[in-house]
């Protein structure tokens, strides 16, 4: 097998979680390619080296030469994915997933280009996601369910079955969504942001923050005051 460069981008708590997850696959499979964190900000390119990686910028990844290079997102912002996303697809490189040892996924489960697949996730069956999905640790998604492109499951996320996740949704880490029904699917609308620890029980409208159990939408009225 040829010897090739995987990158990281970034290089933030998350980025420093996918980076073991991907050497423990690679060597699984006796992938003896180079790994290195990419970012593009000049106090990050200071730091040379994070937990024995080397720090590269995009400028010098994009430059290698290597028989085989890969780049994924490790950052959390669906936007910044998005638009990072826009702005590379013309580079020399192709997205990977990267999967953990020790995630499951069953059957008929169908996922875009450059998602990060996090230990102890579960997959189960008859699923499609879109590119650049990330699941965190402990997340799971069932049965019967559309996710779109940018969508971020933080940790400890309960996605049951039937439900459709728009574009660019952040789940917050712990929130529940209610299982939908076959002809009747849970519909998180795009651009939507579900808080952390809420139990959705009806369909999220796009563009909008839903808090709380039953999730409601974010108002000034339902935030308790730090005083309270």
């Amino acid at each position: 097998m040829k010897e090739g460069i995987y990158g990281i981008y970034g290089v933030g708590g998350f980025a420093r979680e996918v980076m073991p997850t991907l050497r423990t696959y690679l060597s699984s499979i006796q992938d003896k390619s180079r790994l290195v964190f990419v970012s593009e900000s000049s106090d990050e390119l200071k730091t040379k080296n994070i937990n024995n990686h080397n720090v590269i910028s995009l400028n010098d990844f994009i430059n290698i030469k290597s028989p085989k290079k890969y780049l994924t997102l490790a950052v959390s912002n669906n936007k910044l994915r998005e638009d990072l996303d826009t702005k590379l697809n013309s580079k020399e490189f192709k997205y990977f997933t990267v999967k953990a040892l020790n995630s499951m996924t069953l059957d008929n489960v169908k996922i875009g280009d450059g998602a990060i697949i996090c230990p102890y996730v579960t997959l189960t069956s008859n699923i499609n996601i879109g590119k650049h999905f990330q699941a965190n640790i402990y997340s799971y998604v069932a049965h019967d369910c559309q996710i779109g492109n940018y969508v971020t499951l933080a940790p400890a996320v309960k996605c049951n079955g039937n439900i459709i996740i728009e574009d660019n949704v952040y789940i917050g880490t712990g929130a529940i969504l209610k299982q939908g029904k076959k002809d009747k699917p849970l519909i998180i609308g795009k651009n939507s942001v579900v808080a952390a620890g809420s139990f959705v029980t009806k369909n999220v409208l796009e563009n909008t923050t839903v808090i709380g159990n039953p999730a409601n939408i974010l108002k000034k009225s339902n935030i308790r005051s730090s005083d309270e």
